[in-house]
C-alpha cells in the first residue's frame, strides 16, 4: 500500500488551531490533550512548535494557551475590503490581551486625534478613553505617529502657528523639537508619549496603512507610567506587530517604509530624549 500523503502532525497541529473559538479562547496542555485525546506529551510538542511560529502564545501568567498573531496574518492574507473597525478590531483584542492595557485607535483632524475604536484594559488602575474623543495630536501616542507620516508640506502647514499647548512640563511645545522628534518617530516606526499628555501616563503608537499606502489611522497601547516604562520596549514591538497585521487587513502589502524589520530587529530601549524631559 503507498504510503499516505497525510501528516499526522500537521492534521494534529490543525487539529490545536480549530480547537480555539470564541467561546473557548484559552487552553492548558493538559486540558488541550483530553479534548483531542492525545497524550500530553505529544501536545505540549505540538505547542511548543506552533508557539514559535507565532500560531499560540503563552499567557506569562496563567501558562494557558491562546492564539497569536500570526493566526491574523494568515487572516488577512485572505481578506480585503475591511472597513477600519473590522481590519482593527482582532488585532486590537490580541494586543490587549498580550499587554494587559488599554488599547486604542485614532484617525488626524487636523491638530487633533479622534478615537475612533477602544478596548479598555482588565486592570482596575487603567486609562480611561472614550470613542469619539479628541486630544491635541503633538502630544498622544497615536497624534505623533500620524503627525510623523504626514507629507512634509501638509506637516509644514499643520505646524505653522501652531501654538503647541503645553499639557505637563514634559510635552513638546517647541515646534523644532517637535521636528526632530517626529523625525525619531519614522526612524523607529513608533511613537511615544511619555507623560506628555498627562502625569502618570505613557503610551505607544504605531501607524495603520492602507492599500493605498497611506497611513489612515494609528494604533496605541496606553497606561499608568509604573507599568508601561519598565516594559517600554517590548510594548513597542507588541504594537507594531499588532499595527502590521491591521495594515494587512486593511490591504496593505508593499514594505512600510521607516518599519523597523521584525523578524531580525526588536526596537531600541525607550527614547532616551523623551524620558529624561
Amino acid at each position: 500500500m503507498a504510503d499516505s500523503p497525510i501528516l499526522s502532525s500537521v492534521t494534529n497541529a490543525v487539529r490545536v488551531l480549530k480547537a480555539f473559538s470564541a467561546q473557548k479562547r484559552s487552553f492548558g496542555v493538559s486540558e488541550l490533550a483530553r479534548k483531542l485525546e492525545l497524550s500530553t506529551s505529544t501536545t505540549h510538542r505540538l505547542l511548543a512548535t506552533l508557539a514559535a511560529e507565532r500560531m499560540v502564545e503563552q499567557h506569562p501568567e496563567t501558562g494557558r494557551y491562546q492564539l497569536g498573531l500570526a493566526v491574523y496574518d494568515l487572516m488577512a492574507a485572505t481578506t480585503e475590503g475591511f472597513t477600519l473597525t473590522e481590519a482593527v478590531l482582532p488585532p486590537m483584542t490580541v494586543l490587549r490581551r498580550r499587554t494587559g492595557e488599554t488599547v486604542q485607535v485614532a484617525v488626524l483632524d487636523r491638530r487633533e486625534v479622534v478615537y475612533v475604536e477602544r478596548l479598555e484594559s482588565p486592570r482596575s488602575v487603567r486609562m480611561f478613553m472614550e470613542i469619539g474623543r479628541r486630544n491635541q495630536a503633538h502630544c498622544t501616542g497615536t497624534g505623533k505617529a500620524l503627525l510623523a507620516y504626514l507629507d512634509p508640506v501638509v506637516l509644514d502647514r499643520t505646524l505653522d502657528g501652531w501654538d503647541l499647548p503645553a499639557k505637563t512640563p514634559k510635552t513638546f511645545t517647541d515646534p523644532d523639537d517637535l521636528r526632530s522628534e517626529l523625525r525619531a518617530t519614522r526612524t523607529r516606526g513608533y511613537a511615544t508619549n511619555v507623560e506628555e499628555s498627562e502625569i502618570g501616563a505613557v503610551s505607544v503608537g504605531a501607524p495603520l496603512w492602507d492599500q493605498t499606502g497611506s497611513v489612515v489611522a494609528a494604533m496605541s497601547v496606553a497606561g499608568p507610567t509604573e507599568r508601561m516604562l519598565p516594559a517600554l520596549s517590548e510594548i513597542a514591538h507588541t504594537v507594531l506587530e499588532a499595527a502590521a497585521v491591521a495594515s494587512r487587513r486593511l490591504g496593505h502589502r508593499s514594505p512600510i517604509a521607516g518599519r523597523p524589520d521584525l523578524s531580525r530587529h526588536r526596537p531600541d530601549t525607550t527614547n532616551q530624549r523623551a524620558l529624561s524631559r
